[in-house]
């Protein structure tokens, strides 16, 4: 059997390896930023940042930092949505040698209190109108110094008035912070870098710049070690992949969420690395907003998930919006529907193609041919320099061409290993540098990959991963709550939804609504139960475990005619 079958089926002009510069993050922004000083780096709200402005900017906060006291190595959250201040933080921890942790902006208290411990994280840079949650368990953690930041910073001049003025004074976004110790605003922090100056940090690309948390193979969320070669490795790699990309030559759409490693690799670092613009959208469930910003500043590249490009699909006045300009378009995070595929390709005459990735792969690591080849339903081929085996679970000998066994990933984009866990670091790095994703897949004779059953119980919903224990464990704190099972059943826009089955303690009762208020205070809503089935009991093993798996199979049939 060819070892590497895939390399026959690349589209023409894509390399079999690639060679990873031996620099860092903020050293690759600042040679982008030389050579591209005036041309467009972020667009925002019309708002237009040069590459030349944004490095200043990272350098201001660089030494900011250092003038709070920050060393090389701490590790610094950061809790905003996509606009300037996310890049010129991310890049700026990283220009001053520290570690980027970043936060999903969905996360309440309790979840960023476990992020902000298990990290050890002494920093946090968070959205004004964030910061209660920060301030609500900043005394339970070694935080020591917050950065605040208003959104409406690098608006243009009307449009800031106008949401002071509005919005801000209507939702309360305004917060004191002037009595509150070690508190400090964005612009003040860049004001200091300005008059401090920098002291330059010898980084190496093999440091840790990122931890990317995740549940991994199992529903404990932990920090995914990734190192600047790791991160540079996956932007060279989605490089190589489009052979007509060009330096300074594309716009890029940052619809996806860049605290998740999806958007952070395939839009902001991508973008940046090569002298592109980037559009920053803050929130991509403001679908006019999105498609405005397609019809006014033209991307050409624009990575998704499936549920975005749903729903453009069936938006009800698509036609008053040119999306022409598209190019390029990469889904991930969940299966793409074939339908879903042409369809977006009939309205804007795109590619679009499906790939596949973990946070612990930086993240991707395997994408269908641009121009080449397609298979409904196939994930694509690996990356370059990036090799993929599919193995028996019980021996790990390699299975035949067709049949399943566990996905194993190797390349320059897998992580370094999980933060401070050398045990389950070791579960799932072997020493021959495999790293064992948990899904199952088979492989053709063309290299092209299939998923053929994800994680061990794991739900992904509208490309978020979410792990049923993490839920279950709030279920079980409701009073009334005896046992609580949460599973993933399948939902036409979501992919995968929610639906936790519930028993109830003897003489107690609850409505739906009761259980899922309990979770809304407890959970980011994307992991929160979109249903509640109670029962008088739930399907165990011989061991007393319960078998969620039992309960989606009872959940499907129930749902066939009779």
């Amino acid at each position: 059997m060819n070892d590497k079958p895939w390399l026959a089926s690349y589209d023409t002009g894509v390399p079999d390896v690639i060679n990873i510069p031996n620099v860092t993050l903020p050293e690759l922004l600042a040679d982008t930023a030389k050579t591209f000083p005036n041309k467009t780096a972020a667009i925002f709200y019309n708002n237009k940042l040069s590459y030349k402005e944004l490095d200043k900017a990272v350098t201001q906060f660089a030494a900011g930092l250092q003038a709070l006291g920050m060393q090389p190595g701490d590790r610094v959250a950061v809790y905003l949505p996509n606009s300037p201040q996310f890049i010129i933080a991310y890049y700026g921890i990283l220009r001053a040698g520290g570690i980027v942790v970043p936060s999903n902006i969905q996360y309440v208290p309790r979840e960023l209190k476990h992020q902000f411990n298990d990290s050890g994280c002494k920093y946090v840079v968070a959205l004004s109108k964030f910061y209660p949650n920060v301030r609500e368990i900043r005394d339970q953690t070694a935080v020591e110094h917050v950065i605040v930041t208003n959104i409406k910073e690098y608006f243009p001049r009307v449009l800031n008035v106008l949401f002071t003025l509005a919005k801000e004074k209507k939702e309360g976004h305004r917060v004191d912070i002037s009595n509150e110790r070690g508190t400090h605003w964005f612009q003040d922090v860049l004001e200091i870098g300005e008059a401090r100056g920098l002291e330059p940090v010898a980084t190496t690309n093999e440091d840790t710049a990122l931890l990317g948390y995740t549940g991994g193979t199992t529903g404990v969320p932990k920090g995914a070690e990734l190192t600047h070669r790791n991160l540079l490795a996956n932007v060279y790699q989605l490089r190589a992949w489009d052979t007509e990309m060009r330096p300074g030559n594309e716009v890029v759409m940052g619809a996806l969420p860049f605290f998740h490693s999806y958007g952070m690799s395939t839009a902001m670092n991508l973008g940046l690395s090569g002298g592109h613009a980037l559009i920053l959208i803050p929130n991509p469930r403001d679908l006019t907003d999105v498609l405005k910003n397609v019809d006014k500043h033209k991307p050409t590249l624009f990575p998704a998930v499936p549920t975005l490009y749903t729903a453009i699909n069936n938006y009800p006045d698509i036609d008053k919006y040119d999306l022409s300009s598209l190019r390029a378009c990469l889904s991930g995070g969940a299966g793409l529907p074939i339908e879903v595929q042409k369809k977006f390709e009939e309205i804007t005459g795109a590619f679009l193609v499906e790939g596949y990735g973990l946070t612990e792969t930086a993240p991707v690591a395997c994408a269908t041919p641009l121009r080449g080849k397609r298979k409904v339903g196939k994930i694509g081929l690996p990356v370059p320099s990036t090799e993929v085996k599919v193995v028996d679970g019980e021996s790990g000998a390699e299975v035949e061409l067709g049949q399943p066994g566990e996905l194993l990933i190797r390349g320059p984009q897998v992580m370094k290993g999980y933060w401070q866990r050398p045990e389950e670091t070791a579960e799932t790095i072997d020493d021959d540098g495999w790293l064992h994703t948990g899904d199952m897949g088979t492989m053709d004779e063309e290299g092209f990959f299939e998923i053929v059953d994800r994680k061990k119980d794991m739900i992904i919903a509208s490309g978020y991963n979410i792990y049923p224990r993490e839920i279950e464990e709030v279920l079980y704190e409701h009073p009334k709550v005896l046992e609580a099972a949460v599973a993933g059943i399948p939902d036409e826009y979501r992919g995968e939804t929610v639906k936790a089955f519930v028993v109830l303690k003897e003489g107690e009762s609850a409505t739906a609504e009761d259980i899922m208020e309990f979770t809304a205070q407890r959970l980011a809503p994307y992991k929160r139960p979109r249903s509640v089935e109670f029962r008088d009991e739930l399907p165990k093993s011989m061991v007393g475990k319960i078998l969620r798996r039992v309960l989606v199979e009872e959940e499907l049939k129930s749902r066939q005619p009779a």
